[in-house]
């Protein structure tokens, strides 16, 4: 089986989707019956094959107020990869351009289309608990045109239950539940043995410290963060760091608690990012409509707990692993009572808690398999 993976979210500062991706391209690469080839932007065309893969990276412009991104903006360039590699699957995962370049690009292939639902567009339109009509419009026509893409597609993929849910109950059929994985090799607990060394050349304080690491955009939540943690340092000494670079950035820095927190830059080093994760006490997740939270499972399978808002997809891995706690969507005082009560639990034995977890559910071999399992059902429609 050979699939074609198209999307726009692969920039060098990219997160999860990028992880995804090429977590896929080294699984394939192990894997006799499978190929996949893969079709992103860049800063100029190249082509790099490697084991039953080959990614065609090809020539776009950032994305405007996203420069992290890039966007893929011909037509005919896919068409002739997709009639030359032949593909048995295409797979979207973005909701920009690219569900529509594919489908020009395929009309002659006639590949059948999955569309992976990796970025909630209805929610990041239309973020906050107290929306105004104008919000309200951008989220009706938003699910209009979720439902309009997904018809084009014999399968939508996603990555929790949440999300899952909130699909089907806008009218979007074929939904199917695929979760994400993780590096065990790479983010593991043995890691924080070195604890002391890590926080000296990171630049992590010393004490009990709280991370996030991402975008500082607006859906991400991070302001109610700020407005809650002074109340948590008091009560519990822990500190925040934040790790990560965004159109919020300088916002947040001005904050009345910003002085207190730790900046860091974004980490494209994966390893680094591993050694973040096990040199803290906690991991915290704010973004209440996350996909799937592919950091704070990473976070997990450090070791590290996670406390996270009581919705979305990391809400679903902190109740399903039992290695964290949740707070109530917000709420400044649901954050600070919830902060205060995790703190006051053995952090060390929810982190135990959080591995295993990961081990015994979100291996990259684990999903990868259920993916591929998932591609042959679709097929077989």
């Amino acid at each position: 089986m050979c699939v074609l993976d198209i999307s726009e979210y692969f920039g060098d500062a990219s997160g999860g989707i990028r992880s995804y991706l090429l977590a896929k391209r080294a699984w394939v690469g192990t894997q006799e019956a499978f190929r996949q080839v893969l079709v992103v932007p860049g800063a100029a065309d190249a082509v790099t094959t490697g084991p039953r893969t080959r990614m065609y990276t090809l020539r776009g412009p950032t994305i405007p107020m996203n420069p992290q991104y890039r966007l893929l903006l011909s037509t005919r360039t896919p068409r002739r990869i997709i009639e030359h590699e032949r593909p048995d699957l295409v797979e979207v995962g973005s909701h920009l351009l690219v569900p529509w370049i594919a489908r020009i690009a395929n009309r002659r292939a006639r590949a059948p289309l999955v569309w992976f639902y990796h970025g909630h567009l209805p929610r990041l339109l239309s973020p906050d608990a107290r929306r105004s009509s104008v919000q309200r419009g951008l989220e009706r026509a938003a699910w209009a045109y979720v439902r309009r893409l997904a018809r084009g597609c014999r399968a939508v993929l996603v990555a929790s239950r949440y999300l899952a849910d909130e699909l089907r109950a806008e009218g979007v059929e074929q939904v199917e539940r695929v979760p994400l994985g993780v590096d065990l090799a790479q983010f593991h607990p043995g890691r924080r043995a070195r604890r002391a060394e890590l926080r000296h050349r990171l630049g992590v304080p010393e004490g009990r410290v709280a991370l996030y690491a991402g975008r500082y955009a607006r859906e991400k939540r991070l302001d109610l963060v700020l407005e809650a943690w002074p109340e948590v340092e008091r009560r519990t000494g822990i500190r925040l760091a934040l790790v990560g670079g965004g159109p919020r950035e300088r916002e947040l820095r001005r904050h009345p608690y910003g002085a207190r927190v730790t900046w860091l830059p974004h980490q494209g080093d994966r390893e680094v990012l591993a050694d973040l994760y096990a040199a803290v006490d906690l991991y915290v997740a704010p973004g209440p409509y996350e996909t799937f939270g592919l950091s704070a499972l990473e976070a997990m399978a450090c070791g590290t707990p996670v406390l996270s808002v009581d919705r979305g997809g990391v809400a679903e891995q902190v109740r399903a692993s039992g290695a964290g706690g949740t707070y109530p969507f917000d709420s400044v005082d649901g954050l600070v009572a919830a902060a205060v009560a995790l703190a006051e639990r053995d952090l060390p034995a929810l982190g135990a808690s959080g591995r295993a977890f990961a081990e015994a559910h979100h291996s990259w071999d684990a999903a990868c398999t259920a993916l591929f399992a998932t591609y042959r059902r679709v097929l077989d429609r």
